[in-house]
């Protein structure tokens, strides 16, 4: 199998928290220059699954994709139909904010015309002065209204995203926002422990002495309610910070972890042959349209793995999840346990999952 990234490079505002790539574009139906460049490049790259499999799974992510126009969506699905056969596709998941889901009237019936059927939507909290503070564009309302929304339009697999671990985050206000997650009952629920990363806002607080990190002990702790409340609820951890109902598992970022292939398309987008290439595009949206405007593919850069590289990549990506590595890759089993013929890091470890990974690498 394999499974092309899509990047919309949009945002309406930027999140104190988030340093992905993007430009600010607020309005809907602007976006017209980037989309006939993302045209020249899904045209150029129709090759690049040639003998690696079919097209299983299709993510559009940003940015801000449910900032694209109804008309956009169709335009972006009908050109990656014209290039890669979709036929196969068993999954098709779009990010939203919960805003423009309540706001839009086009935007649902728009993704389930183009094929889309799962939804991973940014709630990130349920606490109103945590979302502020965030600067995210939605309050704790407007998400379970968009969240009824989506189910209203038979949405049948949708996943949420949650945040911890960030300074102001008290144990009442991050159990309200697990019990109100759960209580919505979503297929997915993903959950990050919030990291200052250098091109955010938050980086420059802290750098400014505004912001500093808990301590590792109460990041530890909230993550081990996220543990306890989900599973409490039914979800299956299946991944550090990935848990579904059963079945549910978000099968595109599956394959990342699996190493399966995938193509990157749009600025900043990163591709994988499945072997030992990793390709990136430029970080730059203006360098992005130029290269494709003159018919070439835009240059990022690349990266040729090494047998060591490869095999580090093993074990890095498969002991975050819940299936582990192949005993075969291990030598000293250390604290790993066995599962069956794999060795996995307990459930109770994973909050210090990248120590233990390092113990492992060569």
């Amino acid at each position: 199998m394999a499974g092309i990234y899509l990047h919309i490079p949009f945002c309406a505002s930027f999140c104190t928290y988030c340093g992905f790539y993007s430009e600010v574009c607020p309005r809907q139906g602007t976006h017209t220059r980037y989309i006939e460049a993302l045209g020249g490049e899904i045209a150029l790259r129709r090759d690049y699954f040639k003998g690696q499999g079919v097209v299983k799974t299709l993510y559009f992510g940003g940015g801000t994709p449910s900032l694209l126009s109804p008309d956009e969506f169709r335009t972006i699905r009908d050109m990656l139909a014209a290039s890669f056969d979709l036929g196969a596709v068993e999954e098709f998941t779009v990010e939203v904010n919960p805003e423009d889901v309540a706001t839009c009237s086009g935007l649902l019936p728009a993704l389930k015309e183009a094929g889309v059927n799962r939804i991973s939507m940014g709630v990130q909290s349920f606490c109103d002065r945590h979302l502020r503070w965030m600067n995210r564009r939605h309050c704790a309302a407007t998400a379970i209204e968009a969240f009824k929304k989506l189910r209203e339009a038979d949405f049948d697999n949708i996943s949420i995203d949650l945040i911890f671990g960030f300074a102001g985050l008290e144990d009442k206000q991050w159990l309200d926002t697990l019990k109100r997650a759960t209580g919505l009952a979503p297929e997915h629920i993903s959950a990050y422990q919030m990291s200052i990363d250098p091109e955010s806002t938050l980086a420059e607080q802290a750098a400014q002495g505004k912001y500093a990190e808990p301590d590792d002990e109460i990041c530890a702790h909230q993550y081990a309610m996220l543990q306890e409340e989900l599973e409490k609820a039914g979800y299956e951890q299946y991944e550090v910070s990935n848990f579904c109902r059963p079945g549910r598992h978000s099968r595109h970022n599956s394959a990342y972890w699996d190493r399966t292939a995938y193509l990157g398309l749009g600025p900043a987008a990163h591709s994988f042959d499945g072997n030992d290439l990793r390709q990136w595009n430029p970080s730059s949206l203006e360098e992005y349209c130029s290269a494709l405007e003159a018919g070439n593919l835009p240059k990022g850069g690349e990266e040729h793995l090494t047998p060591d590289d490869i095999y580090n990549e093993r074990i890095m990506l498969g002991l975050r999840t819940s299936r582990g590595v192949e005993k075969s890759l291990i030598t000293d089993q250390g604290i790993l346990e066995k599962a069956g013929e794999r060795f996995r890091i307990p459930r109770d470890k994973f909050f210090i999952c990248d120590s233990i990974i390092e113990d492992y690498l060569r």
